[in-house]
């Protein structure tokens, strides 16, 4: 029953496990959909960087401006850049001439800005043609989450590896496998966290990786103001809080740059 698929609790063949025999890994990944989000990483970042925790922003080049400073700061702080898409129309797929198009101007923006990780917008996803960006990963995918507009999923809580036809290159894909803020808190209306915190638990039972995906889009970091759309920020704060002081010592934590880095090296070298 969603958001537990329990067949995607399998092991890989060959696992043998996380770094320093850690239980599970955890990754925190953003994706910027708006100005307005963007306007609120600096506060996202605070929080994390408070609470000992990095991620990784997902920037959409072309639909705002993202002043090359943000990105610089967010380097500097130990936090990770990657694209999300040309411009979240949520056409990148719809063929193949626009996929060209759209895929030339991302590669542009990857090399500009020194990234090698994307997501496409609504996680639409064609993990073939995806061979033809310049990334080192991708997140464009889930666990289940029959909620998504391509709501078929990869069916692992584990990272894979993705080759091209005749096995010279390819990528790793890294599913998100908790529920979107989103889903549990603008489409559902969720009170708490508790869903999040029973895929957790059992994510960690199965030693898989915990790849969350929100949104400062839909933050609301004025605790004494109401927004419709929006959701308390202290939602993931208290995630994350729950996370430092139940699993303490006992989890992966790695940007999506560094776990992809250090699964290539483990696993497919």
């Amino acid at each position: 029953m969603w958001p537990i698929d329990e067949n995607a609790g399998k092991l890989p063949e060959g696992w043998r496990g996380w770094p320093d025999n850690k239980s599970f890994a955890l990754v925190l990944t953003h994706d910027v959909d708006t100005g307005k989000g963007m306007e609120r990483c600096a506060s996202l970042m605070d929080i994390e960087m408070g609470l000992g925790f990095r991620s990784s922003f997902n920037f959409v080049p072309e639909r705002y401006n993202i002043p090359p400073q943000l990105r610089r700061m967010m380097e500097k702080c130990g936090f990770e850049v990657g694209i999300h898409g040309l411009n979240h129309d949520g056409n990148m797929f719809r063929s193949r001439a626009i996929f060209e198009y759209q895929s030339f101007h991302i590669n542009r923006y990857l090399k500009d800005w020194g990234v090698v990780g994307f997501r496409a917008p609504l996680m639409y996803h064609h993990l073939e043609w995806i061979q033809e960006l310049d990334i080192e990963y991708d997140t464009s995918t889930f666990d289940t989450d029959p909620f998504e507009p391509q709501p078929y999923g990869v069916g692992t809580i584990f990272p894979f590896w993705v080759s091209d036809n005749n096995g010279n290159k390819g990528y790793v894909e890294l599913p998100y496998t908790l529920p979107q803020d989103f889903t549990l808190f603008v489409l559902m209306r969720e009170k708490n966290i508790d869903i999040w915190k029973k895929k957790l638990d059992w994510i960690v039972d199965k030693g898989g990786m915990v790849l969350m995906n929100t949104h400062p889009d839909y933050m609301n970091f004025d605790e004494g103001k109401s927004n419709i759309g929006l959701y308390p920020v202290k939602m993931y704060s208290e995630f994350l809080e729950h996370i430092r002081y139940h699993f303490d010592g006992k989890y992966f934590h790695a940007l999506p740059r560094d776990l992809s880095s250090w699964f290539v090296k483990k696993y497919v070298i």
